[in-house]
């Protein structure tokens, strides 16, 4: 860290009182939950067609933030060390900590990708308009498709090298808070507030195929009964099934291992091994044919690195584990 950022560091943390920022973050924390709570209540939240439009404007909001602060920070020539193989061995880190850490930034990778649950939970939603639209929703969904993966592609690789250019080796695992002790400070508060804003409503959204199964499950085993059918059913699930999650989230707040375990659990049997699987089978491709070997390869090699990216991710939770108070953020 420059030694220009370290007295900036010390002089703004010298300006809080330690104790009221814990307490406040409790405060915001307990906020935001009972926010999720009172959304989880709406049926079919992730229909609703203005949540799709908050949540890119949010993205986009945050993402160029960053992008340009990044690119201020670089012209101004106040960077960090950089190098092309990144931390260096045995001055920033040993050579285990640089391969595990390795390992989880493919999780990260891997997590940004896992799109594909929600993706059937759209395709599933409009099957009957699939049959009917002209020109077929498959067609448009695949349009869409390529459309989203190159854009998130590319402002992915954009953050990954101008975030890297811009802080080096001292680069943090979450990127804004890399320009918490620069002006404007209003502008990093926008971004966050876009951040937030951004992940309730994915909450929501992610959450519905899981309210949807167990709801669906509970009116079958129950047919007749008023309960399940009720209000009050879908009050007392949707509260407990976020507030045991946002428990979990204050017990481990582990950002980035959690969110490489996450990515490598779900990204190659959601997005690599059963759509490829389901092609093979719709398609009729015959066995050891060209076609089908390298769709072969492919998730085997996914597989191989959906693996690593959990040992990686498994090794800093551990480490991460050994030396941390509940309730209390660590990354």
């Amino acid at each position: 860290m420059a030694p220009e950022l370290q007295k900036r560091t010390l002089a703004v943390e010298s300006s809080f009182d330690s104790s009221q920022f814990d307490d406040d973050g409790r405060v915001k924390r307990t906020g935001i939950d009972t926010l999720l709570i009172i959304l989880s209540q709406i049926p079919n939240f992730n229909e609703l067609s203005a949540l799709s439009i908050i949540a890119a404007i949010m993205s986009f909001a945050y993402s160029l933030i960053g992008l340009g602060l990044s690119l201020a920070q670089i012209a101004g020539g106040n960077t960090g060390k950089t190098s092309l193989t990144g931390v260096v061995v045995g001055v920033d880190v040993t050579s285990s900590e640089k391969l595990w850490g390795s390992f989880q930034a493919i999780g990260n990778i891997a997590f940004a990708y896992a799109f594909s649950t929600v993706l059937v939970e759209i395709q599933a939603s409009d099957l009957q308009d699939t049959l009917k639209s002209s020109p077929p929703e498959n067609q448009e969904m695949k349009k869409a498709t390529l459309i989203g993966l190159s854009i998130t592609t590319i402002f992915y690789t954009l953050c990954g090298t101008l975030g890297y250019a811009a802080f080096g080796n001292n680069a943090p695992g979450n990127f804004l808070t890399g320009f918490g002790f620069y002006k404007p400070f209003w502008l990093i508060d926008f971004a966050n507030i876009c951040i937030v804003v951004h992940l309730v409503g994915a909450y929501q959204v992610f959450c519905q195929p899981i309210y949807n199964l167990v709801e669906g499950w509970c009116s079958r085993q129950w047919p007749e009964s008023k309960f399940i059918k009720g209000f009050m059913f879908r009050l007392i699930w949707r509260t407990f099934y976020v507030i045991v999650t946002c428990i979990i989230a204050m017990l481990f707040p582990f950002f980035n291992s959690v969110l490489g375990l996450l990515g490598a659990l779900s990204f190659w049997p959601l997005t690599v091994y059963f759509p490829i699987e389901m092609y093979i089978s719709r398609a009729k491709i015959r066995r050891c044919s060209f076609v089908w070997t390298w769709l072969k390869v492919l998730s085997g090699t996914c597989l191989v690195v959906s693996l690593l990216a959990a040992a990686g991710s498994i090794e800093g939770l551990i480490k991460e584990v050994s030396a941390y108070k509940p309730f209390n953020s660590v990354s």
